[in-house]
């Protein structure tokens, strides 16, 4: 027995290693497979008459390429089944998941045989194929649907004829992506059903809600077909487009109205030529926000049904109450259009305003007078009276403005003299002492387009509360003091108490005052005595000397104009 060395053991493997690489191949029964990449899903196997996509390196067994898809740069394209493949091949394929990748050896008896192919492939070859599979369909097949996401409330779903804007990433069946809407951060937007996309886009959109999202896959004979599109997506490529739909709208569409909360009562609605001052959130269909008046702290005041907003608005804002909230969803035609604003709003956008009306009020409108009169209600207040009342203010929405009460005094005026809005003064007329009245005053009667500063907001509806505590009759219009009794023959002597003829400042005042006292004249109420008598004392010196001489005196009764004055 021979012991061999370990130098001569080493010898030996190196030579036996030599001749098994340089053995002939051993001999096929049938096709290997050897299975190099599984991916974790496999949603579809390949059968026989199928159409598939693939990539290939086709080598004999020492490991020379003899043919390659990658070097043409095209995949190979064929049915499988249907002898368009040599027949070990054919068999092969069978049961490959897209992004499978095999080795699939085949003897010559399934490929080219005792022929072999021209100078490429020598008679009797056994040949390894490096197969990466990419793509499959069936002339059978339709387009397949998968709904990832569905929100809760769908009231409509795409239909034929539809316009529709969404997103989508578009990708191959192996997952190469060849389009992307995201990537140009703009939605696609078409009709739906009428041919103006890809035959199953048309089909895969119909019965969309806004919001779901959906894996939509086709066949090539319903993408593009045998031709591809002449750059990123191959001839006889199945299609995979994972969409997100945004928004919805028929061109025939009108605005539609969800009314959410309704005051009751509810005195009057709205009409065209109103002018109402209204609050609202504006978003997309897909609840992007696009603007608010909250955000601005502003209402938004306009007319309606004049033009002066977008047509759906104009029509949304009809039949409303004060206080009523509503949802208005106008579509495109009846918005900003295909154009959109070129900011936040996209082209053929539909629009979702959430409203809540604060007032409104026409033009034409005067004060709404509601009033509880008392029992005994004899004097009534007019022009020229000296009126005191409480009131509580507020806005149409029920925003407190202003209380007497919280002041501790009442109001104290004189009707007719401008020291109150005019929809007060109109309110004020005709009350006697313990009425009680609401007065609804509409703006152009009130604080206007202007309002007050930090208190009343422009165009405002006003809301008084009013009780009328007291009254003093006025004076004729036109007097600010007038006698009770018969004027005295010698009323200028009797001014004239240093007897210079002529009457100065402080004889005109002491007399007039002393009249009041002695009940003889009375004072204009509601006006401070010294302006009064001040303003008299300047209409009687004519030539303003600071004197009035007897020339100048005379009474009011002897005036062709009048004047505040004797």
């Amino acid at each position: 027995m021979i012991r061999l060395t370990v130098p001569m053991m080493i010898l030996l493997a190196f030579l036996v290693t030599f001749v098994a690489c340089n053995a002939p191949p051993v001999p096929l029964d049938d096709i290997v497979i050897e299975k190099t990449f599984t991916p974790e899903r496999c949603d579809r196997v390949v059968k026989s008459g199928d159409f598939v996509r693939y990539h290939y390196i086709g080598m004999f067994p020492d490991g020379k390429k003899f043919d390659s898809s990658y070097d043409r740069s095209t995949t190979y394209n064929v049915f499988v089944g249907q002898k368009q493949l040599i027949a070990g091949m054919d068999k092969a394929l069978v049961g490959m998941c897209v992004n499978e990748r095999w080795m699939i050896k085949i003897p010559p008896q399934l490929a080219y045989g005792k022929d072999g192919y021209g100078d490429t492939i020598p008679p009797d070859s056994i040949l390894h194929f490096d197969v990466l599979m990419l793509d499959i369909w069936n002339k059978e097949d339709k387009v397949q649907i998968k709904t990832y996401h569905k929100p809760e409330s769908c009231g409509r779903t795409v239909q034929v004829s539809d316009y529709v804007r969404y997103h989508y990433n578009g990708t191959l069946l192996d997952g190469t992506l060849f389009d992307s809407s995201h990537t140009r951060m703009r939605t696609y937007d078409t009709y739906v059903g009428i041919g103006w996309l890809i035959a199953g886009m048309d089909q895969g959109l119909l019965g969309m809600c806004v919001g779901e999202k959906r894996i939509i896959t086709l066949p090539p004979f319903l993408g593009y077909g045998e031709n591809g599109d002449g750059s990123d997506i191959p001839a006889q490529a199945s299609l995979v487009f994972d969409v997100v739909l945004l928004d919805l709208h028929n061109p025939k569409d009108e605005i539609t109205v969800e009314v959410q909360s309704l005051p009751d009562p509810c005195p009057r609605k709205s009409v065209v030529g109103d002018f109402m001052r209204y609050h609202y959130n504006g978003s997309l269909l897909d609840g992007t926000f696009f603007d608010s008046s909250y955000s601005r702290n502003n209402t938004y005041d306009t007319y309606i049904g004049k033009g002066y907003v977008i047509a759906g608005m104009d029509q949304g804002l009809l039949g409303v109450c004060v206080g009523e909230r509503r949802r208005i969803v106008i579509p495109p035609h009846l918005a900003y259009g295909e154009e959109g604003t070129g900011t936040k709003i996209p082209g053929s956008a539909v629009l979702v305003f959430d409203v809540h009306i604060i007032d409104f009020h026409n033009p034409s409108d005067t004060v709404e007078i509601t009033s509880v009169k008392p029992e005994n209600c004899s004097r009534i207040a007019k022009s020229g009276d000296f009126v005191k009342y409480h009131y509580n203010a507020t806005l149409m929405d029920g925003t407190f403005i202003g209380s007497t009460h919280t002041l501790g005094k009442t109001y104290d005026v004189v009707l007719g003299a401008g020291q109150v809005v005019i929809g007060m003064e109109q309110g004020l007329i005709g009350m006697c002492v313990g009425e009680k009245r609401k007065l609804v005053i509409p703006p152009h009667l009130g604080y206007g387009e202007r309002g007050v500063d930090g208190e009343v907001p422009g165009s405002a509806v006003l809301v008084f509360d009013v009780e009328l505590v007291d009254l003093e009759e006025g004076l004729p219009e036109g007097y600010m003091f007038v006698w009770n009794s018969e004027v005295s023959p010698n009323l200028f002597s009797e001014m004239d108490k240093n007897k210079d003829a002529q009457v100065d400042a402080t004889e005109f005042s002491d007399y007039i005052l002393q009249q009041v006292e002695e009940g003889k004249g009375r004072l204009a109420p509601g006006f401070e005595p010294q302006r009064i008598i001040k303003n008299m004392y300047d209409n009687q010196d004519r030539n303003k000397d600071g004197r009035i001489t007897e020339d100048e005196f005379k009474l009011k009764a002897d005036e062709e104009v009048a004047h505040d004055e004797l």
